[in-house]
Parts: C-alpha cells; structure tokens; sequence
C-alpha cells in the first residue's frame, strides 16, 4: 500500500514512511492510492469478535505488507489492554432508536486513545527496526495532547511536544499534559488559539531544514495512522447493531474533521452508513460549509466543549480531495485562498457534499439542555462534547437505521462545565485521584514561530515551569 499526497507534489510513499513523516512535504495529507473493500461477509465476521482483532482487519489492509499480521495483532491487544472496559468502545442505548457509543474508557478517557495507544506500538515498532529517533510535535485542544503524551511517555525512541493554547482547555485536560514526569515529554502553553498551535506544527513540518534537524514526525490527525486507528469502532458499533445487514447511521461531534472523516473511510471500504452528521457547537465553520458552500473562518468563540473551539478543520482537505476526484490542483488553490484571504468556495464540490454529511450546530443552550434532560430521563451523564453530538442527531439523522453518536470524552475531563450545567462535579477514575494535586510541568511561549523552533531544538533542555 502506498500513499500519495492531497495536493499532489510529493513522492508517494510507503505505510513506515507515512507513519513517520505526518505531514507530506509538499504540505499536503497523505491518503492511500486506493480504497480498500472489505466484504459483506468479512464485515459480518466481525460479530462477537474483541476490539482488538477488528482493529487488525481493518487497519491490516492500510499497513500492507510493511508490518505482519502477527506483529499487528500483538500490537493492537498490547494498545487496548490498557481500556477500562473490555469491550474498549461499548454501546449505551439512550432511546428507542439511538445509542451512545462510548470512546472514553482509555488511559486518558478521550476518543485520541483509542488510535493514539495503538500509534506508539507502531511507531515504537518501526523506530526500532530502522534504529532511528524522533521529535514528535503536536497541537491539542485539549485531548490529543495528554493521549499523545500518555502514549509516548518514557519512550527510548521519541521526545514529545505538545502545543496547547492557554487558557483553553479544561483544567483535567491541561494536567494530563503538564504533570507526567517523563523526561521525554514537553507540554508548551501557547499564548494564542488552537488554531495558531495548529499553523505552528504545519509551519515547521513545512520549514524543512528544522524539519530535518530534529527529525520532526506529528501524531495530530493529520498522521494517517491516526485515521486508520479509529475507522475501526465504526466498523465494531455498525456490527452490533446489524451492519452489514442494514446500514447505521452515526453524529460525530467534530472539530478538526478526522473523526467523522474516520467514518467516511468505513463508508468507502464497505460499511453500510445510511447519514454521516457533522456536529459542532457554536464555531460552526464545517455546518455552515455545508449550508452556504463557503468555508470561512471566523474568530473561535470559547464553549463549554472547548476541543471543537476550531476554524480550521485539518482533515477537511483530505474530504476535498476525495470529493474532488483527487483533483491535487484544485485542492493547492482552495488551500492557497484559505491561506490568503481565510475563505474559499466549494464550487462544484457543494452538491458531492450535501450527498456525503449532514450536519447541525449546538448553543450552549442546547448542550446544557440536552445534558439536563439525558440525567433526569435516563440516569446518563454525557459532557459537553458528545451533547453536541446528540442533538445532531436529533435533528438532521432521519429514516429507520439504528443511530449512533460517538461520545468522545468522559464528562469527568470537564468538571467546571459539567458542575455548571448539573450543580454536581463529576469524580474522576480513581486512578487518576491525583491529577489535580500533581505538580505541572510546562513552558509558557508567545504566539512566535521562531521562539517555539527554538523550545522544540532544546526540548531537553529547556527550563520547565514548575507549579504547585
């Protein structure tokens, strides 16, 4: 399997060296040169199967024969022995037609584990076989960053930097950056937004001299793998709840777009998904997108689901492209006008669009509100985040297929909204009962390039902040 870049001027490369590089050269996102199908009857084979041995047969067909099955199968049962729970993503029936698919029983109760645990077993993997070192740099709005750091903390093979902005992300969040003690792991507080974080990490892959020097590798969704790793739960819930036998339909709280984009992958390899629903909260770019045919980025409001406070959706390139016919050109101008001017048209792409996703916006409001009602009707606490994703659904996912929204964070991550919104805290796992009286550990940087260059080149030696 080899892989190309969406925008089409760099040399395709094989899965190792697109697990390592993140970021094509020429700035673009690598996808695969072809769309794996897996059968109707190798999907329903799924059923009664652990997580762990779906996530081989989905993602074996991405990794190619760089990586045995053998080798691939340890992995994935070394990365999920880690969840909470031993189905690792379980189902939740919250009404007659709808369930709750929940991706936050890893080591730092978010969505990111689930791809992120099995990312360090592949990197660590490759990076021994090739005897090579690596500086992975990363952006967070909050819950990439402490999974990133979860995931690679006290690797031989990788030292870790994490941009987050500050004072943007949950206190729980923001701690599972800032205490570990990992000598190989660096959470930076950014004086800015995600989305300046977000231009940073793509600035340097993009300045390859520094790229180069540090041996610089990126975990944020813009890492194929990343992808690949979440396709599975889609494939997992679908089965259970009949697929391949009848289509399921999924709301997908989306900030940066690799999560629901996971789902369009399922979808072109096979799985029947009746809608796909984009869900955002009140930094709507993606649902407007979709109503005007504009993208056009606006400032970022702060909300109580700070992870899709966001207005530049990275993995949205890797749609256009496919939506485009794999138009490389048309997708370096969109990117270029999105650069210049902070807007661009969908053009020809709006109908293929509206065809692929719907999608619905949440107030503040709506999320507290639907919080509210799930507590007193059915006794199920969901935060902020997967709020959004449930009135997606109640609004724009129609028809009779089984509805499922992805909650991508335990409620315990966001304790100031939640007791906002309910008058309770909700308690972290116990053991994490020590999180919030750890020491942090972190460096606080200007919105400046050269000066954030500059912490990730001396990243193990750099003056760490310390807090009480």
């Amino acid at each position: 399997m080899n892989y190309i870049s969406t925008r089409g001027e760099a040399p395709p490369l094989g899965f190792e060296d697109v697990l390592l590089a993140g970021l094509a050269r020429d700035g673009g996102l690598f996808v695969p040169e072809t769309w794996p199908v897996l059968s109707p009857e190798t999907i329903g084979s799924f059923a009664g199967k652990s997580f762990a041995d779906v996530a081989v047969e989905v993602v074996l067909p991405f990794v190619g024969s760089a990586i045995s099955r053998a080798d691939l199968t340890q992995m994935a049962r070394d990365a999920y022995a880690r969840f909470d729970d031993a189905d690792v993503t379980p189902l939740t029936q919250i009404d007659e037609n709808r369930w709750v698919l929940e991706l936050f029983h890893g080591p730092t109760l978010a969505f990111k584990d689930v791809a992120m645990q099995l990312l360090a077993c592949l990197m660590d993997h490759v990076l021994a076989k090739r005897g090579q070192r690596v500086t992975i740099i990363g952006a967070t709005s909050g819950d990439t960053g402490g999974a990133a750091i979860e995931a690679f903390r006290g690797s031989r093979r990788v030292d870790v930097v994490i941009l987050f902005p500050e004072g943007l992300v949950s206190d729980v969040q923001r701690r599972m950056m800032t205490t570990p003690k990992d000598a190989n792991v660096h959470a930076v507080a950014v004086r800015g937004t995600f989305d300046d974080c977000q231009a940073f990490v793509k600035a340097m892959f993009n300045d390859h001299a520094f790229r180069d020097r540090v041996g610089l590798s990126g975990v944020n969704s813009i890492n194929w793998a990343r992808i690949a790793g979440q396709v599975a739960y889609y494939f997992v819930a679908a089965v259970a709840l009949g697929a391949p036998r009848r289509p399921v339909s999924f709301a997908v709280p989306t900030g940066n777009f690799g999560d629901i984009f996971a789902g369009y992958v399922a979808k072109r390899m096979g799985l029947p998904i009746a809608q796909l629903a984009i869900a955002s909260n009140v930094n709507d770019i993606l649902p407007r997108t979709l109503a005007t045919g504009a993208y056009e980025m606006r400032d970022v409001i702060a909300t109580a689901s700070p992870s899709m406070d966001i207005q530049i959706s990275s993995n949205f390139e890797r749609y256009l492209f496919e939506a485009s016919g794999r138009d490389a050109e048309l997708i370096r101008d969109m990117m270029g006008s999105l650069r210049e001017t902070h807007r661009f048209e969908l053009g020809p792409l709006e109908d293929v669009m509206r065809k692929d996703f719907v999608a619905a916006a949440a107030s503040e409001d709506d999320v507290a509100g639907v919080i509210r009602r799930l507590k007193a009707e059915h006794d199920y606490l969901v935060d902020p985040h997967t709020a959004c994703g449930v009135v997606a659904a109640e609004r724009v996912l129609k028809g009779e297929a089984p509805q499922v929204v992805l909650s991508t964070a335990s409620p315990a991550k966001f304790p100031d909204a939640m007791q906002e919104i309910t008058g309770k805290r909700p308690a972290l796992p116990e053991r994490l009962a020590g999180l919030l009286a750890d020491k942090e550990r972190f460096e606080t940087i200007d919105n400046d390039l050269v000066a954030i260059e500059r912490h990730v080149e001396a990243r193990t030696h750099a003056t760490i902040k310390e807090r009480g």
